[in-house]
């Protein structure tokens, strides 16, 4: 499996290898090392050879696995929801930072929740905050109400569908949101891995790739309680037209943090008034 991987020009071919090899033995992915040269049974070979081979087509191991790791959670993936990705996490945290008392009972809007990752990790961080997460996907929600059972939280995570905030009424101290911002032209040209497996409507941001941030933040101000934040993940390109949106809908001391490439990934606004 790892001389194929090789061949192929995977990113990470040996990782790949041995996660996959695991899955297939049942074993942890450090047995694979420790105990690589044992004979395996011919189910397990042929298992490992079916996920070598959608390895190999292009499909991600997150879904090939069906469960991706995020702030060293587990969550369990869909068709309907994006694959968690790490640049995620610095929205997360910059939640964190802006939190205080994190024992504080707060309230806090993820739209477009997807496979509900930046909501449930805030909750585990939380201890007595509720979050409410919305999408268009019914099975989106399914999946973001199933981790947010796996992780712990079930009983403070509330999956509403609807098209972003538009059942929404409230004032929340949090509005976070990692809306699908790729320009309706490059889709095409995404990776494979994304463009076969990652579901359309959550990529998609219209032509120029905006078109969610301008829905949200013109109609979400409301939402927020005075003195509350919302957080947008933007593309590494958009950080100055995302600002200038937040701006126009009422959103002050708007600020710009990257990521561990250098590439800006996510935006604060506050409401002041």
């Amino acid at each position: 499996m790892r001389a194929a991987f090789r061949a192929a020009a995977l990113s990470t071919p040996d990782l790949d290898a041995r996660v996959l090899t695991a899955h297939a033995t049942d074993r942890e992915p450090n047995e694979v090392v420790l105990k690589g040269e044992e004979p395996v049974g011919e189910r397990m070979r042929e298992c490992a050879l079916s996920l070598a081979n959608d390895r190999l087509a292009g499909k991600p191991v997150a879904r090939i696995l069906g469960r991706k790791e995020f702030w060293g959670l587990t969550f369990t993936l869909s068709d309907e929801t994006l694959e968690p990705r790490p640049d995620t996490e610095l929205l997360v945290e910059q939640v964190l930072e802006c939190c205080g008392d994190r024992s504080a009972e707060l309230t806090i809007l993820d739209i477009g929740t997807g496979s509900g990752a930046i909501a449930v990790s805030l909750l585990h961080e939380l201890p007595r905050a509720i979050a409410i997460g919305t999408d268009l996907s019914q099975g989106a929600l399914l999946a973001a109400r199933a981790n947010a059972c796996r992780n712990g939280v079930g009983e403070r995570f509330f999956p509403v569908a609807c098209d972003g905030h538009s059942a929404i009424s409230g004032d929340f101290d949090f509005l976070v949101s990692n809306p699908p911002y790729i320009r309706s032209m490059d889709i095409t040209t995404l990776d494979v891995g994304v463009r076969q497996h990652d579901p359309v409507l959550a990529l998609d941001g219209g032509a120029d790739g905006l078109a969610a941030y301008r829905s949200i933040a013109r109609d979400s101000r409301h939402l927020l309680r005075r003195g509350g934040y919302v957080f947008f993940e933007i593309g590494y390109d958009q950080a100055a037209e995302v600002a200038a949106i937040s701006v126009e809908s009422g959103y002050e001391n708007i600020s710009v943090f990257q990521d561990l490439a250098g590439h800006d990934r996510v935006i604060r606004g506050f409401r002041a008034t």
